[in-house]
């Protein structure tokens, strides 16, 4: 007859007292025969003998209500006050994160938003501006085309500013893509050949509305702002206060009315 191998639960139920007394016969025959198991086995009994003597003192003892297992059941029907203290705090903070998730978005609209567009027209400067062969796509002469080019690209009505009262002359423009759609960029100079430039471009946020300011990359320098939901930047390679005024002309000239 095949005997089934011993296992090790076989041996912890066999220190437990918990076999059937053939299955028993059978694991204290095999002990007899593996003396480096049985010592182990008998380091299992005088383990539990040990643990017996330790709890005797409250062995007999009845069991508290926290353990008592109609008490265990209707606790689980049941969460306790503190689980819904913790459900109220996890809602308060799920509600506090999706309000600042929000207002996230508005932040990142209003500041960095408009800061991504500074530096794209800083970007858009140091590429064309010193160009002196071809720094527009379409030149101020067909101005009344490259409003229509870019008003249509843009998928909304764009104003091409008129900086003559400051001393600049619209040179022409072009398209230039950011990471954000395109940009319609205008580029102006004055009789000592300075050259500004105008970026403009939809941002995400169609109602946004922010103050002018200020915005710098490396040696260009200008002013940023939005309104109805339409950014705006004005960059130079001209001290700020010589900018500000210019960039308070473009922006009551292309303000929504």
């Amino acid at each position: 007859m095949n005997r089934r191998p011993i296992t090790e639960d076989d041996l912890h139920a066999y220190v437990d007292q918990a076999l059937e007394p053939e299955r028993r016969a059978e694991v204290a025959s095999y002990l007899d025969d593996h003396q480096d198991v049985a010592a182990r086995v008998a380091a299992f009994a005088t383990q539990r003998e040990q643990l017996r003597g330790a709890f005797a003192s409250i062995a007999d003892e009845p069991l508290s209500a926290e353990l008592n297992l109609s008490h265990i059941i209707e606790s689980r029907r049941r969460p306790p006050m503190r689980t819904w203290w913790a459900i109220a705090a996890m809602l308060l903070l799920g509600i506090g994160g999706l309000g600042g998730w929000t207002m996230r978005g508005v932040l990142q609209e209003g500041s960095n938003g408009l800061s991504a567009l500074a530096q794209e027209a800083a970007y858009s400067y140091g590429v064309y501006a010193p160009d002196r062969v071809r720094p527009v796509e379409i030149r101020a002469s067909d101005s009344a085309e490259l409003t229509q080019w870019v008003s249509n690209r843009l998928k909304q009505p764009v104003k091409v500013p008129d900086l003559s009262v400051s001393g600049y002359r619209l040179m022409g423009g072009r398209l230039v893509a950011t990471s954000h759609g395109p940009a319609a960029m205008f580029m102006y100079d004055d009789d000592h050949g300075d050259r500004l430039v105008v970026l403009t471009r939809p941002m995400s946020n169609r109602n946004l509305d922010t103050p002018m300011m200020p915005q710098s990359t490396g040696d260009v320098a200008g002013f940023v702002w939005a309104d109805g939901g339409m950014g705006y930047t004005l960059v130079g390679q001209l001290p700020g206060d010589t900018l500000k005024p210019i960039a308070n002309e473009i922006r009551k000239q292309t303000r929504p009315i």
